[in-house]
């Protein structure tokens, strides 16, 4: 009776349950009873996780009464839940997550042999409840993340003397942590990140003498890091990223025997970084980016020899990679953007004998340096190469031909002159080229409308080996934005702001999976190549402020995904498409190409939008934008006249409404 009632309703049927009215429920999908050989057994556990399940949970659950294990995880079970559902005598566990709940917790909770409660991914409201750990004292984890509760975690907690695992995250909590949790002797893993929480990290922290992981990011945190962690012996991850953290490293977090993952970026760390590998030697990930930690690079990085992932960038450090970093053979992420670190060719040398380096991070490091050839280097394994924003002279590097594995390569906004060669096109896994804003000249390599992995729309990744969450800084539109995960990136081929010459191959059309294409700001020539068109994948297409003629070829509106497409200030002719995307294309697109034509309804020709290219100055005749003065000061005086209009009325009315209320 009581699956009957939870049956009905719940909007979706449950797979076999009630097909044959006289089968016993304990055969039902799910459903879970004893091996008690009574006549009647009863249900000890209900499991319809991830079934797709719609509707909501009745009070007909409560009746089993002999249940010890209840999961509707993973459903699109929504409405409020029972409160007898929390006063089930023998319920041990009870998985409600992934689902779309409402309403606050209980006030009054009773599941006296309850281990296991994980109510996370809801829309929960309120406080948390205060009586969960009061009247069980077997509960080994509790997960509340990801909902909306708010206020303070409540001391209460402290009462859960058999807690593990204690999960907050994702909520808008408050506050300092209550001193009782650092009573729970048992407590394995702590994750408070994204809440607001604040106030400084308390000493008896170091008292979690069994905890394994700590994650205190992205809150409020303030004060400096506690030198406690001496107790924490079995402490394996320790993240406390983008909180208000200042002062120098505690000696005991930096000397921790047992520390695989230590991630404390983007706060106000300051110091020398002062680090013993020698006793660090499970470290595996070190994160510090974006603190104010000054001076060398600490050569001793060199002894923590499973050390996988190293990110110090933007922070205040200075001078030349110690040559001991070439020990450092686990190396597959060296991060080191917006630095002061100085001496790009013989980090060059140095680096190349980390044999597994396979993303390398130097953006706004080395900067007016000299890019030498180094045709002897050789990074067999590199997938990731980004130095741009570093105002580099010279050419492309030679030795970046032996990459035969690279996937991304940023060398923009630099002063690299020369010709591209030819060989870039002869990547295999190459899907992301960015060499804007430099003065490469000569033709466009036809060789790079021949990318394999820009050929085929189908890209698998990440590639193997890759590490996870990539932490790149690369500069877009003048800023800098931090990237993850690279293999997410949109394939992209950007030659902007060059001196390049010559024509479009036709043979781009061969780029399938392509999403960016940029050449604007070149000295391009020649016709649009109709080809384009086999782009099916493109997004994004720039190609303004060249030397364009012809028309825009029509066939450009079966290019269904494109949402920005700019041909601006060219030579180009005849009438711009209407269909397709064409429509959603400001008339700003357009503009500047005398000869060219708009035929929307509301739309001015382009030769009368006209305007100069960016990288010319307008004459003493004519505004910025084509317009004669005498026509701006005539709309000038009217708007002014209108303004002032406007403003009496609105003062008159004012003064009327005041006095009427003085009255």
């Amino acid at each position: 009776m009581a699956l009957n009632g939870f049956r009905k309703y719940v909007a979706s049927p449950v797979d076999g349950w009630g097909a044959n009215p006289d089968s016993e429920c304990c055969s039902w999908a799910g459903v879970t009873c004893d091996n008690s050989t009574a006549t009647q057994r009863r249900v000890i556990g209900l499991d319809l996780h991830g079934r797709g399940l719609a509707g909501e949970i009745c009070e007909s659950l409560a009746d089993l009464d002999q249940l010890s294990t209840l999961n509707l995880s993973h459903n699109n079970i929504h409405g409020y839940l029972p409160d007898k559902l929390f006063q089930m005598q023998n319920l041990e566990v009870l998985d409600l997550s992934g689902n779309e709940f409402v309403g606050s917790c209980p006030l009054h909770i009773h599941l006296p042999r309850i281990r296991i409660l994980d109510v996370s991914d809801n829309n929960f409201v309120g406080s948390l409840t205060s009586t969960i750990c009061d009247r069980s004292h077997s509960i080994e984890s509790l997960n509340f993340a990801k909902n909306r509760f708010h206020g303070e975690v409540p001391g209460n907690f402290g009462n859960c003397t058999s807690l593990q695992r204690l999960f907050l995250n994702g909520n808008s909590l408050s506050g300092s942590l209550p001193e009782r949790l650092f009573q729970l002797k048992h407590l394995r893993e702590l994750q408070f990140q994204d809440n607001g929480f604040s106030g400084p990290l308390h000493k008896r922290i170091g008292n979690l003498s069994n905890v394994v992981k700590i994650d205190l990011s992205n809150n409020l945190f303030s004060g400096v890091l506690p030198d406690v962690f001496g107790g924490l012996r079995k402490l394996e991850h320790f993240a406390a990223k983008s909180n208000n953290f200042y002062g120098q490293l505690p000696p005991s977090l930096m000397s921790s025997p047992s520390l695989s993952t230590l991630n404390l970026y983007n706060n106000t760390l300051d110091g020398r970084i002062s680090i013993n590998c020698s006793s660090m030697a499970r470290l595996t990930s070190l994160n510090l980016r974006s603190n104010l930690f000054q001076g060398a690079l600490p050569e001793n990085l060199s002894t923590c020899h499973r050390l996988n992932v190293l990110s110090l960038a933007n922070n205040r450090l200075s001078g030349a990679i110690p040559s001991s970093f070439q020990n450092l053979q686990a190396l597959t992420l060296l991060s080191l953007p917006r630095t002061k670190i100085s001496d790009l060719s013989s980090a060059l040398h140095i680096l190349q004998r980390c044999r597994n380096l396979s993303v390398l991070v130097l953006t706004a490091s080395f900067r007016d340096e000299e890019m030498l050839g180094h045709a002897d280097l050789l990074f067999p394994n590199l997938k990731v190469f980004a130095i741009g924003s570093s105002q580099l002279k010279g050419s492309i590097l030679v030795w970046l031909r032996g990459c035969e594995n690279l996937r991304l390569l940023d060398l923009s906004w630099n002063q690299l002159s020369g010709s591209i060669p030819g060989w870039i096109g002869d990547f295999r896994f190459l899907f992301y080229l960015d060499l804007r804003k430099n003065s490469f000249t000569g033709d466009i390599p036809k060789s790079l409308s021949e990318l394999p992995s820009c050929i085929n729309s189908s890209r698998s990744f990440p590639p193997a080996g890759s590490p996870s969450n990539v932490p790149l800084l690369l500069q877009k539109d003048g800023r800098f934005l931090t990237y993850n995960q690279f293999w997410n990136f949109p394939s992209t081929l950007d030659l902007s702001y060059n001196k390049l010459n010559g024509p479009i191959w036709p043979s781009f059309g061969n780029l399938k999976g392509l999403q960016v294409f940029f050449l604007e700001n070149n000295q391009l020539s020649g016709n649009i190549p109709n080809s384009l068109s086999g782009m099916q994948s493109l997004e994004k297409v720039n190609l303004s402020h060249n030397g364009l003629t012809g028309e825009i070829p029509s066939s450009f509106q079966k290019l269904t995904f494109l949402s920005a497409f700019d041909v601006s200030y060219n030579k180009l002719s005849g009438a711009v498409p209407l269909g397709g995307q064409f429509s959603t294309f400001p008339d700003s697109s357009f503009e500047g190409n005398i000869g060219l034509r708009i035929s929307r309804p509301s739309s001015r020709s382009c030769q009368s939008q006209a305007k100069p290219p960016s990288d010319e100055l307008p004459n003493d005749e004519a505004s910025t934008d084509g317009t004669p003065y005498s026509q701006m000061a005539f709309g000038i005086g009217a708007a002014v006249g209108f303004i002032w209009t406007v403003s009496l009325c609105f003062l008159s009315g004012w003064v009327l409404d005041k006095g009427q209320r003085r009255r």
